[in-house]
């Protein structure tokens, strides 16, 4: 395996871990801060390291699009294009591909689609985005799936993970053939400083099935068999009851190596993280921390504070009591009103700023639990608290 991964605690599913990437270990459970066009919204690298993100999550489809891949690659690599030394993940675009309904066609061979930007023509296969994001130089990549749609009778999905699968096939022997081609490896002018070092990209295989069980039993054991480096759980948190989620997340992470990360994409409130974690998910992304953050949202440990409402308006303290963010050492909540309402840009990067301190916080008591063997007293006491709840 090119991505060594090393777990150090259990309690129940839960474990803590570290992989081990050619950029630098990441310590698991993880969270990773979404930065879609090369750039986390509303704040800076500088800051993220500061708030110790290890690895963050970049989109291929939209830097297909703009500067498009193949630049990034001239440029050495998407860590040296955006001054980014740790760990980065890319996802392979099909999310946002599917996402586009009406805009794509899809077949064997893969996706036809139009770009959103000024309607172009363009084609997405397993190997094309394979090839993308080898170009890009992500240290994980993912394999180019469908995502299937909510809701999906037992025959859709079955269709939609066959698809997945033999694309997941077609993108692994792309990868095997030109994994050398990496920006910073054997054939680049930059190698990493730390890390796993020699290493080159990783490749994940996603599993599919809709909220079908057995489908997705399925697609796991045919997944692993075609061996993957980790695996993701793909086609959740797209309008299925929470419940469902949760239950699916568990049967699914159930079936994949204990020995491998296991990844659940797109899903990220505080409590998704919690109990997912409690269901055996080492990595999690979600634009959610930042989008609330510009959306004048912010998480407390008691809920959700929307900045926008009267009672903050002569209101001197912290964004939350006690967090030692930043924005909440040297702000109020009056001030960060007030800077919303002006449209002030320095309002949407403190907002950021909390929410993704929020964030690492949160995934470091999870890591922090799960070390002392009380993770389920953990997750009572946060569901107690109101944490990630509605805003007020």
């Amino acid at each position: 395996m090119s991505l060594p991964f090393h777990i150090e605690a259990r309690d129940g599913a839960a474990r803590t871990g570290k992989v081990v990437t050619p950029h630098g270990a990441v310590e698991t459970p993880v969270f990773m801060p979404v930065g879609t066009l090369a750039s986390v919204k509303g704040t800076s690298n500088e800051t993220l390291e500061q708030l110790d993100a290890e690895i963050i999550l970049a989109n291929t489809y939209h830097l297909y699009l703009r500067p498009g891949t193949e630049q990034v690659r001239k440029l050495g690599g998407l860590h040296r294009f955006m001054s980014w030394e740790r760990a980065l993940l890319t996802d392979s675009g099909g999310f946002q591909v599917f996402s586009l309904n009406d805009l794509r066609k899809v077949s064997e061979e893969g996706v036809s689609f139009r770009s959103h930007l000024d309607g172009t023509s363009l084609f997405l296969s397993p190997e094309s985005a394979t090839e993308a994001q080898i170009a890009l130089g992500a240290d994980i990549i993912m394999a180019f799936d469908e995502c299937t749609e909510y809701p999906a009778d037992a025959d859709r999905a079955r269709r939609s993970m066959e698809m997945t699968l033999r694309w997941a096939k077609r993108s692994k022997e792309h990868f095997e053939e030109n994994k050398h081609l990496v920006p910073w490896g054997s054939t680049g002018n930059w190698q990493p400083a730390t890390g796993n070092s020699g290493a080159t990209q990783s490749l994940f295989g996603i599993v599919q099935g809709g909220m079908h069980p057995a489908l997705r039993k399925e697609s796991a054991e045919r997944t692993v068999e075609l061996g993957f480096d980790g695996y993701a759980i793909g086609g959740l948190s797209v309008g299925e009851p929470i419940d469902l989620m949760y239950s699916v997340v568990a049967d699914t992470a159930s079936q994949l190596p204990e020995h491998q990360p296991r990844y659940l994409m797109g899903a990220g409130t505080p409590a998704d993280l919690v109990e997912c974690v409690a269901r055996g998910i080492d990595m999690f992304d979600c634009v959610m921390p930042t989008r609330h953050a510009r959306n004048a949202h912010l998480f407390t440990r008691t809920g959700v504070v929307n900045i926008r409402n009267a009672a903050h308006h002569k209101d001197t303290g912290p964004i939350e009591e006690g967090c030692a963010c930043y924005t909440c050492r040297n702000y109020s909540r009056s001030y960060l009103q007030h800077l919303d309402k002006c449209g002030e840009i320095l309002g949407a990067h403190l907002n950021t700023v909390h929410n993704l301190y929020f964030y690492q916080r949160l995934m470091r008591e999870i890591r922090g639990a799960i070390e002392a063997a009380r993770f389920e007293a953990f997750a009572s006491e946060f569901h107690a608290s109101k944490a990630g709840e509605s805003a007020r």
